[in-house]
């Protein structure tokens, strides 16, 4: 009797490398949402953040607090115990932040900073006092001058920076390999047009959080920088359930 023949094994196919630029510990649940999709994470930051000691976060006169960044979240609630005043927070990310950090009273705008600040005009009776912004060294937009203009006064606090750092030259060898990278910043995709334009990557896709972040990229010379529909970690994942091209 012939022997059966052994069954061949299905030739899976590799699944996409996303490169995750954002700074730590960001970072990391980013690359818990990339596992999820049944995709291969890469943390490799293109920026460090570092907290601002001895902020001068007086409260006198403050009745609320916005937050532009879970970073800043972070940032005032190691320096500060205050927790009671009303926070709001430019997207659902920095309110999740700012609950876990036990702050009693927090609103999202689920945007970014023009959602913010609409947010916070729509308010503008029940805020009798100074809104206190602690937020990034080089702030991304500029909150305090988009509230002044329909009267709102805005303390804008330095409470961290976030410093450039150069990936190992091991995995910038590696780039080939790499089918999409994240940007969630404006500063980190300038990083990443510096990069390229050294080691250039043709193969590349660039998905980034919003157009403002993805403007730094429009020349980098790489297959396509795709913006998300809304300026949101969830947004910015669902492009990568798009089927690869090729």
């Amino acid at each position: 009797m012939a022997r059966a023949s052994a069954r061949s094994k299905p030739i899976l196919p590799t699944p996409r490398v996303v490169w995750i630029t954002r700074a730590e510990p960001g970072a990391s649940a980013t690359a818990r949402g990339v596992v999820a999709l049944r995709l291969k994470p890469v943390v490799e930051p293109l920026l460090e953040v570092r907290p601002i000691p001895g902020a001068d976060l007086d409260l006198g006169g403050v009745c609320a607090i916005a937050f532009t960044s879970a970073n800043a979240v972070r940032a005032f609630a190691d320096q500060s115990p205050e927790r009671a005043l009303r926070v709001f927070a430019v997207g659902d990310a920095t309110a999740a932040a700012a609950r876990a950090a036990r702050f009693a009273t927090v609103l999202s705008a689920s945007g970014d900073v023009a959602a913010l600040a609409s947010a916070l005009a729509s308010r503008r009776r029940e805020l009798d006092g100074v809104i206190l912004n602690p937020s990034a060294a080089e702030p991304a937009a500029d909150l305090p001058a988009a509230l002044a203009e329909i009267g709102l006064t805005v303390r804008y606090v330095p409470v961290y920076e976030t410093v450039e750092r150069t990936p190992p030259d091991a995995f910038l060898d590696g780039l080939a390999e790499i089918d999409h990278v994240l940007v969630h910043s404006a500063k980190a995709a300038r990083a990443l047009a510096a990069i390229v334009k050294i080691r250039p990557a043709p193969h590349l896709v660039a998905l980034a959080l919003s157009k403002q972040v993805a403007q730094p990229l429009a020349r980098a010379g790489l297959a396509a920088v795709t913006s998300a529909a809304e300026p949101n970690e969830t947004a910015l994942l669902s492009l990568l359930l798009r089927p690869r091209s090729g």
